[in-house]
């Protein structure tokens, strides 16, 4: 079962299906769609939490284990919007290709409302130790308010020693509904530089262009 307009199943077998396919579709067109290892390997280890946890429910099961089910299921889901929404919304991903992953196409049809044409502007500030604050606003706007009916920005980074040759390099996620938004670190990450770039995001979990990718370092 799937709640209205949203192609992500509720049901759990259906989930199982839906997210196994999508992740062995976007593992075969990898390198392709230049899609790091390392998000594969973060959404295939959160699927076989979940999967662990849907094979203890299969027989008799306690209520612990219903919510152990439920609770795999939303972690393995919010990852997944995550990784749709950064790698499989774009070229070279094509409608043939989301169609085959269950993933609904954008409707061209439909007015601009429904396309993220806007872009972010940032800046970073030292805060406190371990963190870095991230003030955005819509560029070239005089107000630092979200787009009208926007879930907000999307922020990726990633500590890396050498600059990243693209954006795929930044696999860290987070979803800002406002601005500011702090990002905290390890003390082992004082004083490394991190990678970070934003993009819109609006209602229907359509993404807008990255920015550039700005550098700070981890106070």
């Amino acid at each position: 079962m799937r709640t209205s307009g949203d192609y992500v199943p509720s049901n759990a077998q259906q989930f199982s299906v839906f997210m196994r396919n999508l992740l062995d579709y976007a593992n075969l067109h990898k390198t392709a769609w230049n899609i790091p290892q390392a998000r594969l390997n973060t959404l295939y280890n959160l699927f076989d939490d979940f999967e662990n946890a849907l094979i203890s429910t299969a027989g008799s099961h306690t209520p612990a284990q219903t919510l152990a089910r439920q609770e795999a299921q939303a972690a393995a889901t919010r990852e997944l919007r995550a990784f749709v929404n950064q790698f499989l919304r774009f070229p070279p991903v094509t409608n043939v290709d989301r169609v085959e992953m269950g993933v609904p196409n954008h409707d061209t049809i439909r007015t601009d409302h429904f396309v993220v044409t806007e872009n972010v502007d940032f800046v970073i500030r030292l805060s406190a130790i371990r963190e870095l604050v991230i003030d955005f606003w819509i560029q070239g706007a005089d107000h630092k308010a979200k787009p009208t009916g926007y879930d907000g920005a999307v922020i990726i980074w990633e500590v890396l020693d050498t600059p990243p040759a693209d954006h795929s390099a930044l696999i860290h996620h987070a979803l800002a509904s406002r601005t500011p938004y702090r990002l905290h670190f390890d003390e082992t990450q004082r004083g490394k530089a991190v990678y970070i770039a934003l993009a819109w995001q609006n209602a229907r979990g359509i993404q807008g262009h990255w920015s550039d990718i700005k550098v700070a370092y981890v106070p």
